[in-house]
């Protein structure tokens, strides 16, 4: 996934390298850098309304990073975006709503419009129908992902567009990994109770503590087998949550890209709403047609 811009103090929006060869197509996850939001850091880019921002640094944003798209200015390309719920409802839109809607996810086959979904760990995900010109976005938390909204997408391309799951081009942007996703048993269990391999998406790691391991005569119990328990940590792997599921709706593997970079792990690079305890600005990730 390459990026244009390579400075930290530039405005970086990231692209796939499957997607990137549709001429037709427009896309492109954001990052933090280049931007004009103070609360978060230097000169950061918040495309959403967070409540610690301004919404005239967040308008001026939004301006720079259409720009960088190359969509700043034209009369078409309106921003279409939804009040998001961690839903699987999908809205298909063939103009810019009145107001925007309450779900979490987009589609459309309507050329000029930039479809768009925002994130600070969840993942966001674009889907292209590279034989009808259709296009979708969905923003896939672990909630919306046992809901299975990127499965449900596909089956609503088809509905709409009457796309074909074998035509399908999938990216999934940046987000939280395994590495950093640590969620409680109930997730698990959700998981479990909703996919097959459910399991097979969690792994355990148990907390180290380095005073216990040089002292374990201190933490001595009566409790069997003589030591008390460490806590463990239960992780997911969001990403591969939803690479199963695009590929169970019938998307050919190799047309499925995803980006390696983890949110908590890229704080300098990305938002992440867990590393950053709540307060941070939002990426986007947006999908359109070239008329």
């Amino acid at each position: 996934m390459p990026t244009r811009g390579a400075a930290k103090s530039i405005l970086v929006i990231l692209e796939t390298s499957r997607l990137k060869r549709l001429p037709w197509l427009i896309h492109g996850f954001s990052t933090r850098t280049g931007g004009h939001s103070r609360p978060y850091g230097g000169n950061a880019l918040n495309l959403g309304f967070t409540k610690q921002d301004s919404g005239l640094a967040v308008e001026r944003n939004r301006a720079e990073f259409r720009r960088k798209l190359g969509v700043n200015g034209k009369p078409r390309w309106p921003l279409v975006t939804l009040r998001q719920v961690h839903s699987d409802v999908i809205h298909p839109v063939a103009a810019l709503p009145d107001h925007p809607g309450v779900g979490d996810g987009l589609v459309t086959a309507t050329p000029g419009l930039l479809l768009a979904i925002q994130t600070a760990d969840c993942l966001p995900v674009i889907v292209v129908d590279r034989k009808q010109r259709a296009v979708g976005v969905f923003h896939a938390g672990w909630r919306g992902t046992v809901k299975r909204i990127v499965e449900k997408g596909v089956g609503e391309m088809r509905r709409w567009f009457g796309s074909k799951p074998g035509d399908l081009e999938a990216a999934i942007g940046p987000g939280v990994h395994n590495c950093c996703y640590v969620v409680g048993e109930e997730v698990r269990d959700n998981f479990a109770s909703q996919f097959a391999y459910g399991v097979e998406l969690f792994h355990e790691l148990k907390e180290s503590d380095p005073v216990r391991e040089k002292y374990p005569l201190l933490f001595l119990t009566a409790r069997a087998p003589g030591h008390s328990k460490l806590p463990v940590n239960i992780f997911l792997d969001l990403v591969e949550a939803n690479r199963r599921q695009l590929v169970d709706a019938g998307v050919p593997a190799k047309h499925i890209e995803a980006s390696p970079l983890c949110t908590s792990c890229r704080t300098d690079l990305l938002f992440s709403y867990r590393a950053e305890k709540g307060v941070t600005g939002r990426l986007m990730g947006v999908v359109g047609i070239r008329p």
